[in-house]
């Protein structure tokens, strides 16, 4: 089994390299000890004093998650989401925040976050809360899974050629296979038919828009059909696949 340095199974992003972390605190001796805990987990940090600086350093790193307090010498947490939103949307976002009243925790949900830690907190918590968040929004997978790839309940075995959708085997041809799988290494991100085209069938794009679409109505038919969708259409952009909303 792949570990850390902490003993815990490694995770990485879904094509096996560090998750990115950015992690917002103007208290600089918590965001180091932060940051040291987060990179013995094998994963790229960045930190960021103020909210200025953080979406700064969310543009140069696109983070899959930021550990983001809520109090800032500049400005508030919920502010700072917004803008790290526009950056990369489905950026996962873990509060930390020293005020335990119930309106805040609603706040920061309702803003966009993730979920919260109340401070003082443990390190270990920390560590587990991002890793339950990133695993969960299928921006991680576990080192010992094996080529494996994980979106909701849709999981795809790329040595065996196998996908099942909770449990139950799902037939695909070679080109729907590729092309799941495509959506599935690049999760809550949209891809373009132009990008699709090149990626799945060495096409350059003129044209053959129809292709992409006709494949992608294959595999809502066999990934979706009764079932919460996985697989949506961002009209003017082209098609994201993410996990089915609790």
């Amino acid at each position: 089994m792949n570990t850390t340095r902490s003993g815990r199974p490694a995770l990485t992003r879904p094509d096996g390299t560090p998750l990115r972390v950015l992690v917002v605190d103007d208290d600089p001796d918590l965001a180091e000890v932060l940051s040291g805990a987060l990179r013995y987990e094998g994963w790229q940090i960045r930190t960021a004093g103020d909210g200025a600086s953080a979406v700064a350093a969310a543009r140069e790193l696109l983070p899959d998650a930021v550990v983001l307090d809520v109090m800032l010498p500049d400005t508030d947490g919920f502010a700072v989401l917004r803008a790290l939103h526009t950056v990369k949307a489905d950026v996962c976002v873990l509060f930390l925040t020293a005020r335990d009243a119930v309106e805040d925790r609603i706040k920061g949900i309702t803003a966009g976050g993730d979920d919260y830690v109340t401070k003082p907190f443990s390190l270990e918590e920390v560590v587990a809360r991002l890793r339950g968040l990133l695993r969960r929004a299928g921006m991680a997978r576990q080192l010992d899974e094996g080529p494996r790839l994980t979106v909701g309940d849709l999981v795809m075995d790329e040595d065996a050629r196998e996908v099942t959708r909770g449990g139950e085997l799902i037939e695909l041809s070679p080109t729907e296979f590729e092309l799941l799988r495509f959506l599935m290494r690049n999760p809550r991100r949209v891809l373009s038919k132009a990008q699709i085209l090149d990626r799945v069938w060495s096409y350059d794009f003129g044209g053959r828009a129809h292709v992409v679409e006709l494949y992608i109505s294959y595999l809502r038919k066999k990934v979706d059909a009764g079932r919460e969708p996985l697989i949506h259409t961002v009209r003017g952009a082209g098609y994201v696949i993410k996990p089915a909303t609790p």
